[in-house]
């Protein structure tokens, strides 16, 4: 609780809470990704597995798979060896990849609220561990809570921070995929985007994984795996949002054997908006007054909008002020805006 409570960013928050975690409910690997909230595709990565080398391979079975994906979880919580009744080949990604690695438990723990799904959590035990065990099933349980809501207000507060500048552009920002999600090529830019997503060790070239997992979720769209667009909303840097969204090129190849397009560009008006409404809790009403706020409409042509008295939307106004933090309508415009 002390740990959510601290206002640091969401990657100092998941390393703090990783590293208080090992200490209770031990692990030999873990892989912890961001979500958006609308679609639940991952992005901003955080993991130590022992096939990053792999990491195409592993992200595109990962969305492929039925067994224990986050986006299907009844509960916060669920075990590989639990929910498969030990036969650990039900799970696609085990078959094909992490049987590899000697891994003979996962624990997924989805983080979730009634404003959309902020991240998901995957912790690894090999044969060197035992199992988890129901008592570590219920400490995830028990913290699911608190840590989803740390994890929604840090993203609430990025949109305090002054949109981050690459210079000017000079051109579309794309990766093209193969359909097994290696990198074929790029555009000039792509790579400084890259860099600012997730910063490379030393001089490495960045690795896409938002990219990655966006067209993994086109993937699962495609085999009706998951219904979700293969879209992602995804902070860069201080103030500034990226959408990452995929799509198949067109050639004469089969559907399934064409390559898969990534373009990244700044996030819309609109894009942001809803981010930044699920990210401070506001209700469907106060989501629908500040679409409206943000093209400057006053009071009196909100009042008439929305079918309510002035009065009203004076209150509504207040209890958005207080859910965000600002004092007036102009600093509020600003941070939906990124302006």
């Amino acid at each position: 609780m002390r740990l959510c409570g601290s206002l640091v960013d969401a990657r100092t928050l998941r390393l703090e809470l990783l590293e208080e975690l090992n200490q209770i409910v031990p692990f030999d690997a873990y892989a912890w990704l961001l979500t958006d909230p609308q679609t639940s595709v991952g992005s901003s990565p955080l993991a130590d597995v022992p096939c990053l080398p792999e990491l195409p391979r592993l992200i595109r079975l990962k969305y492929l798979t039925e067994v224990n994906r986050w986006t299907h979880l009844r509960s916060p919580v669920a075990l590989l060896a639990a929910v498969t009744g030990g036969d650990l080949s039900r799970s696609l990604v085990w078959r094909e990849l992490l049987h590899r690695y000697d891994i003979v438990d996962v624990a997924s723990v989805v983080f979730r609220d009634g404003y959309g799904c902020w991240g998901f959590l995957e912790l690894w035990r090999s044969s060197m561990s035992c199992q988890f065990g129901s008592a570590e099933v219920a400490y995830l349980g028990d913290i699911s809570g608190p840590v989803t809501t740390a994890l929604r207000r840090s993203q609430a507060r990025t949109f305090k921070g002054q949109a981050a500048q690459l210079g000017p552009s000079r051109g579309p920002v794309m990766l093209l995929l193969s359909r097994h999600l290696d990198v074929l090529a790029q555009t000039a830019e792509t790579q400084a985007y890259l860099r600012t997503l997730v910063p490379p060790d030393q001089d490495r070239s960045p690795i896409p994984a938002s990219a990655y997992n966006v067209a993994g979720q086109l993937l699962a769209a495609e085999a009706s795996i998951d219904s979700n667009a293969p879209m992602a909303r995804v902070h860069l840097a201080g103030g500034r949002w990226l959408t990452l969204r995929a799509a198949r090129m067109e050639d004469s190849r089969p559907p399934d054997a064409r390559d898969i397009a990534v373009t990244l560009e700044d996030s819309s008006p609109a894009e942001r908006a809803g981010l930044f409404a699920a990210a401070h809790g506001l209700t469907s009403r106060e989501r629908e007054l500040l679409n409206h706020l943000i093209r400057g409409v006053d009071t009196s042509e909100l009042a008439r909008l929305m079918f309510l008295s002035q009065h009203t939307v004076q209150d509504h106004l207040k209890s958005i002020f207080a859910k965000t933090s600002v004092h007036n309508r102009r600093t509020l415009s600003a941070r939906v805006l990124g302006t």
